[in-house]
């Protein structure tokens, strides 16, 4: 029996590995900023806050500087993970750099391991169904009529 590969599944398959490609790089980063503990203790201080405007909803992130609470680390042009909350500029809070590129967190954890949990099972799951690797595949008119 011959199995029908379909443009719309080689498409679902290419989107899988796009989604896998978005999360995996992410994987450590993210659970690293989810574990209150866990990454560089220091101080951020506030230096301007940036405001994001969408369609009935702003996001805003205060960007600064991020100093490690031994010295060794400085990072002088980050944001602050976790919104904008109770900060003015020049304003100092506890932080903790996980590693990720241009961005520090709040002390007590961070809850983006969901949404990228959930990426990264989708494009699994688009990757395999698209793939034919979960046996989902659907066989060709003319192979069934032969297996009759």
């Amino acid at each position: 029996m011959r199995w029908r590969v379909s443009a719309f599944d080689v498409l679902l398959a290419l989107l899988g590995v796009f989604l896998l490609y978005l999360v995996v790089p992410n994987v450590g980063p993210v659970l690293r900023a989810a574990r209150s503990g866990a990454g560089t203790q220091g101080t951020f201080t506030a230096d301007r806050l940036n405001c994001v405007r969408h369609p009935g909803h702003t996001a805003c992130n205060w960007q600064g500087a991020f100093r490690s609470d031994d010295g060794t680390l400085t990072r002088p042009d980050v944001f602050l993970y976790g919104g904008a909350g109770g900060l003015t500029a020049g304003t100092r809070t506890r932080a903790r750099d996980v590693g990720r590129s241009g961005q520090v967190y709040r002390p007590a954890g961070s809850h983006e391991w969901i949404l990228s949990g959930l990426l990264g099972l989708g494009g699994l799951f688009l990757f395999l169904k698209g793939s034919g690797l979960l046996g989902l595949a659907r066989p060709t008119r003319a192979s069934v009529a032969a297996s009759r």
